[in-house]
């Protein structure tokens, strides 16, 4: 994936590099059609121009941010699958297992909600942008 080829590069830890390549390149080929993209130093998928999901690094997790609607949605699912929150974004701890399933359906959420929306990110005033 050279797009985040760089970005992966710069990860010192072999077992984080690998972790975030296997959650970035499954994200990829479940969803071909969202556009790949770096910004803010960090990996992200968009549609139509529009933030569906980003990742970034802490030294004990991979932070997952699909914005705080689909936190917010999915926060007892989250929960449950063993990991922590905030309104922003979720922690992944690297020794955890990824539950994919969980991935999906907020990927899926955010595909579906944002169809409508016309700006990279949700506007603050709505839960939705449709």
């Amino acid at each position: 994936m050279t797009v985040f080829a760089d970005f992966l590069a710069q990860i010192a830890a072999p077992q984080h590099r690998e972790r975030t390549r296997a959650v970035l390149d499954w994200v990829a080929e479940q969803f071909p059609h969202l556009d790949r993209k770096i910004a803010w130093n960090q990996p992200m998928f968009t549609d139509h121009g529009t933030f569906i999901i980003g990742f970034s690094l802490a030294k004990p997790h991979l932070a997952v941010a699909p914005e705080a609607a689909a936190i917010d949605h999915f926060s007892r699912e989250i929960v449950a699958a063993g990991y922590g929150h905030t309104g922003q974004l979720i922690r992944i701890p690297w020794m955890d297992e990824v539950e994919f399933s969980l991935l999906e359906k907020i990927i899926d959420f955010n595909i579906v909600d944002k169809a409508r929306c016309d700006t990279f990110w949700r506007k603050q005033a709505k839960p939705a942008c449709s």
